[in-house]
C-alpha cells in the first residue's frame, strides 16, 4: 500500500477533506478507508464526521489499484426503461454495491451489463440502495447526467417509494407519521437507532393494508432515505418487522429475512418530465408468509 500524507487547508468534515485529495477521488472512498482506520488525524483514528479545524496531518494508507469491475450475467427483472435510466426489481439476498467480502456477484456487477453508469466508479448508476435482504425495486441511472438529476430529486423528495411491510402487533391508528432522527447505535456499531451520537432527520409514514389475528400488513412511504430507517422506526413503535433479525422477531412465520419489499416506485422522469410509475409483485417467500399470517 502507498502512503499520502497531507495537512487540512481549512475546517472541514474529515470524509470531504480526504475524498477532496485527487488521489482519494470519491466521498465512498474515503468513507471505507476511513472505516478500515486507514486514516489517521494527527496519529488518531476518527469518524468520517469528525470536524476539522484546519491544520491538522491526514495520514493515509492508500490500497493498491483495483481491477475495474466486470460485467456479469444476471436474470434481473427490468420493470421499466429507456436510454437514459431503468427501474430494476431486486431479489432479496443480493448486497447492492461492492464491499468488502462482496467483490463480485452484486447488484452492480448485474448492472454493468445492462449499461448503468453515473456517479462513483466503484457503484455506476446506483442513486439509492436496498439492505441485502430487502426486495423491491430500484432506479438506475445510465449517464453521468442521469444520476445527477435522480440523485436531485431524491435530495428533494421527489420520487415516492412505497414499501409493504409485515409487523408484529398492530398500530393505535390506521396511518402514522413517524419523526425520529437515527443513526449508527450509540453501543452497537452494526445497528442503527434513536440512540446515537449523529442523529439525522427521519421521517417515515406508514397506512394499514390489512389487521390479520398478531400481525399487520402494512404500506410504508419514505420521505427521507437513512440506513434500515423503516426496520429501526417501526421497532421504535413497537411494531417490529416479521422475520427480522436485528429489530424485529427473528424466524417469524418462518421467515428466513425480513418482511420488506419495494413495492412501488414513482417519480417525474428527469428529461422528459413523464410520470414513471413501476410496481413489483410479492416475492413468492413472502406471499406464502402472508397467507400463514392469515391464518394465525
Amino acid at each position: 500500500m502507498a502512503a499520502l500524507r497531507f495537512r487540512v487547508p481549512e475546517a472541514d468534515r474529515l470524509d470531504r477533506a480526504v475524498a477532496a485529495r485527487p488521489e482519494i477521488g470519491s466521498r465512498s472512498l474515503a468513507e471505507r478507508l476511513i472505516l478500515a482506520g486507514a486514516v489517521l488525524v494527527d496519529g488518531e483514528p476518527r469518524s468520517k464526521s469528525f470536524r476539522l479545524e484546519g491544520g491538522e496531518e491526514i495520514a493515509v494508507e492508500l490500497p493498491d489499484a483495483e481491477e475495474p469491475l466486470q460485467a456479469e450475467e444476471m436474470d434481473l427483472r427490468v420493470a421499466w426503461e429507456d436510454e437514459h435510466l431503468l427501474v430494476v426489481d431486486k431479489p432479496a439476498g443480493l448486497v447492492v454495491h461492492p464491499g468488502v467480502g462482496h467483490a463480485t456477484g452484486t447488484l452492480v456487477h448485474g448492472l454493468i451489463a445492462l449499461d448503468a453508469a453515473g456517479g462513483d466508479e466503484d457503484r455506476p448508476g446506483i442513486v439509492h440502495r436496498l439492505d441485502r435482504d430487502t426486495s423491491g425495486l430500484l432506479v438506475v441511472a445510465r449517464s453521468d447526467e442521469a444520476h445527477e438529476r435522480l440523485q436531485e430529486a431524491i435530495r428533494q423528495r421527489q420520487v415516492e417509494r412505497r414499501y409493504l411491510a409485515l409487523v408484529r402487533g398492530k398500530p393505535k391508528s390506521r396511518t402514522g407519521r413517524i419523526e425520529a432522527p437515527i443513526g449508527r447505535d450509540r453501543s452497537e456499531r452494526t445497528r442503527h437507532s434513536l440512540d446515537t451520537p449523529t442523529p439525522r432527520e427521519a421521517i417515515t409514514f406508514f397506512e394499514v393494508v390489512e389487521l390479520l389475528p398478531a400481525h399487520t400488513l402494512l404500506d410504508v412511504k419514505l420521505e427521507t432515505g437513512r440506513t434500515h430507517q423503516i426496520r429501526v422506526h417501526l421497532e421504535a413503535i413497537d411494531l417490529p418487522v416479521a422475520g427480522d433479525p436485528v429489530y424485529g422477531v427473528a424466524g417469524d412465520l418462518g421467515l428466513e429475512r425480513q418482511f420488506l419489499h419495494a413495492a412501488r416506485l414513482s417519480f417525474a422522469h428527469p428529461f422528459t418530465g413523464e410520470r414513471i410509475e413501476a410496481e413489483s409483485p410479492l416475492p413468492e417467500d413472502l406471499a406464502a408468509a402472508l397467507e400463514r399470517a392469515r391464518t394465525g
